[in-house]
């Protein structure tokens, strides 16, 4: 597999890309990401009509910040004019390239006729990609869905749609709408819209490993995958799985200390974003992640008590105290360099 990616005129220097997941890729999580080596982290999930009203969550959730290989903007909504207008606003905020969601199954995204319910409406679909191409001048995506139900699985004809009105890649995530994430992911019906079109397609839902990766490419014949839930709690997981497929060698996972400092410094730059308390709220949900994911304690069952005691601590420092303790005492291993775990050593991070 070939280590770059082209869209449009970007270069994007890898093949492993990270998902806009609202909640998620905040600007904390895709810097940190980023580097670690991930080529390609959008932001969360940018309602347009919001956007442009200015309303202030919204555009924290469009944030830009120096340190990422490129900046990824999705856009969200059911209005043509608003879309164009989101995605001036992304232009101009310094976005490289500019995503639009036509996947997210939530019900409050489809009941405003948003995300993944333009797979029902492909005409109006295909106004907002009309409008959007002709309002800027940078590559223009479209993230879908299979379709709506079995019934109507119609993203090879979208993706078509798309092409020809000037979209630069599409990714599919093998799924209907309908089943939200029950089942499996069909990664070969990727394979049907990889057919019906020439610019790059990219697959997605349920690769976690670099089985799940070899697998989705071979059944898809993609050029590029993107992960979703499997960077909860694994911000290293795009770079890594990167390496592990260049290499043809199985995913290696950090080590305590590793990972000790990557939460430390997360929590770190969510601390500086926010501002405290808020920046250890919208942590919590990120540090669950990382206890589950790691395997330490060996018993679930301990890793469960261990997270819910992990997410009532007020502190950043008790935060990393206790991770530590938990984590096998790495803070006081011989020749461990202790990390700081002070908040303001994070404002780098997000400056």
């Amino acid at each position: 597999m070939s280590r770059s990616l082209q869209i449009g005129d970007v270069t994007v220097p890898g093949r492993v890309l990270a998902a806009p997941m609202t909640g998620i890729t905040d600007l904390p999580f895709r810097l940190l990401a980023a580097r670690l080596g991930a080529p390609y982290v959008a932001t969360e999930m940018v309602a347009s009509a919001e956007l442009a009203r200015g309303r202030p969550d919204v555009v924290r959730r469009a944030a830009v910040g120096a340190g990422l290989p490129l900046t990824v903007i999705q856009l969200v909504g059911a209005d043509a004019d608003k879309m164009a207008q989101g995605a001036r606003m992304a232009q101009a905020a310094g976005a490289d390239i500019i995503d639009l969601n036509f996947g997210c199954p939530a019900k409050e995204v489809t009941g405003a006729a948003c995300g993944s319910a333009l797979m029902r409406t492909p005409d109006q679909a295909l106004r907002i990609i009309d409008a959007v191409v002709g309002a800027v001048t940078r590559p223009v995506t479209v993230k879908m869905r299979l379709g709506w139900d079995e019934t109507s699985r119609n993203a090879p004809d979208i993706a078509r749609g798309a092409q020809a009105a000037g979209v630069a890649a599409v990714t599919v995530h093998g799924r209907t709408r309908k089943q939200f994430y029950t089942g499996a992911a069909d990664w070969s019906a990727v394979g049907e819209v990889k057919a019906a079109v020439s610019i790059p397609v990219i697959v997605n839902g349920d690769i976690v490993t670099a089985e799940d990766a070899r697998a989705a490419l071979a059944a898809s014949g993609a050029d590029a995958l993107m992960l979703g839930r499997g960077v909860y709690g694994r911000p290293w997981l795009p770079a890594y799985l990167e390496r592990a497929l260049a290499d043809g060698t199985a995913l290696q996972e950090p080590g305590p200390e590793a990972r000790l400092a990557l939460v430390i410094e997360h929590l770190r730059a969510s601390a500086a974003f926010y501002g405290l308390p808020l920046g250890l709220k919208m942590f919590r949900k990120h540090l669950g992640w990382y206890v589950e994911q790691a395997p330490w304690p060996a018993d679930p069952l301990d890793r469960r008590r261990a997270k819910a005691e992990l997410c009532r601590l007020d502190t950043v420092e008790a935060v990393g105290t206790a991770l530590a303790a938990l984590w096998t005492g790495v803070v006081s291993r011989p020749g461990h360099s202790p990390v700081d775990l002070s908040p303001q050593a994070g404002e780098a991070a997000v400056a």
